[in-house]
């Protein structure tokens, strides 16, 4: 088994990458130098979680307007947080359109 960073095997250094989504990932591109699959999932996960984040607290400033999507927004971040860390523990390296190959880019 491949081991990454802080001795962990790569499945699940990528897992973790995902964990606390944005800051998890920035935590992991800093530290591991490496490891090309660790950190491409480091990158998707920022470049995933951290616009997300940001639209769902712009959008949370309308809350009495945007209630039901900011809801809806939530339950498809949480289903894609999750999705992202199972396929990083199985091995897989499942890209993301448009940020994943971004994220590819820049940890080539």
């Amino acid at each position: 088994m491949v081991k990454a960073t802080f001795g962990l095997d790569e499945n699940i250094a990528a897992a973790a990458t995902y964990v606390l989504v944005w800051v998890t990932g920035i935590i992991f591109i800093l530290v591991e130098q490496n490891n090309k699959t660790v950190r491409f999932h480091a990158m998707q996960s920022i470049l995933t979680f951290l616009p997300l984040q940001i639209i769902i607290y712009i959008l949370g400033w309308f809350f009495w307007m945007f209630y039901f999507l900011v809801w809806i927004l939530d339950l498809l971040v949480i289903i894609l947080w999750l999705v992202l860390m199972i396929k990083a523990y199985q091995g897989e390296k499942f890209k993301l359109p448009i940020v994943g190959d971004i994220a590819e880019r820049q940890t080539a």
